[in-house]
């Protein structure tokens, strides 16, 4: 008889610092949510360079620090606690969720460059294709629902961007999406697809409300998702 262990979480990152990575705050209060819920993470990201490297004060490129490798980035928000994503089976996670930041929109994918007519990095679209076969939930906070529209929109996908009206709520809805308003203390489940989206820092809002929708995201995500077995 198989023994259950903790639900283990896939957190995708894509770099250090909202401007050209992940967003940190909300990959931090993810983490936390995820423990606090009683579950493990192991944090995953792309062995490769990010698009492009700012100054987080002026927001101008930093020419003097390109490139910077999304692994070794986002290793400094995991401690160190870091694979690459295309060395790990996503059979071994219970779910996956991906917070936010520009980089999300132009690391893990060309949206900031390409609007509806974006692609998505191949590691990244594989890994979330077999979370979807595998009838495991999927949650992506701030910008990356829109990857989420990408690859299942045709599908119906029910999410969330904040404002339903907004320019990547468009977007969504172009793909086939189906974009709802959410204040950034919720988040928007779509039960048939077993997708969580919150908004976060897609809308003028607190960190602490923020904390409360990735807490709300998280403990949705974890509800739908198996256990693991020994």
């Amino acid at each position: 008889m198989a023994i259950k262990k903790a639900k283990k979480v896939a957190v995708i990152l894509n770099g250090c610092g909202h401007r050209d990575g992940t967003e940190i705050h909300e990959a931090v209060l993810t983490l936390l949510a995820i423990e606090e819920a009683g579950a493990s993470w192991e944090a995953l990201a792309l062995d490769s360079d990010q698009a492009r490297v700012l100054n987080h004060v002026s927001g101008s490129v930093d020419a003097a620090a390109s490139p910077r490798n999304m692994l070794q980035e986002s290793a400094r928000i995991a401690r160190g606690r870091i694979r690459n994503i295309s060395d790990v089976n996503p059979a071994n996670y219970s779910a996956v969720i991906i917070p936010g930041g520009n980089g999300t929109a132009s690391n893990l994918c060309n949206f900031s460059t390409a609007g509806k007519g974006m692609s998505v990095s191949a590691p990244v679209e594989s890994f979330l294709k077999a979370f979807h076969v595998l009838k495991r939930p999927i949650g992506a906070v701030c910008i990356a629902p829109v990857i989420l529209a990408k690859i299942f929109g045709e599908q119906g996908l029910k999410l969330t961007l904040g404002d339903a009206h907004g320019e990547a709520a468009q977007v969504a809805a172009a793909m086939g999406g189906r974009p709802e308003d959410c204040a950034a203390i919720d988040c928007v489940v779509d039960e048939k697809l077993r997708m969580v989206t919150t908004p976060a820092y897609m809308l003028e809002a607190s960190i602490a409300d923020i904390a409360k929708g990735i807490r709300s995201l998280v403990n949705q995500v974890l509800r739908m998702a198996p256990d693991q077995a020994m």
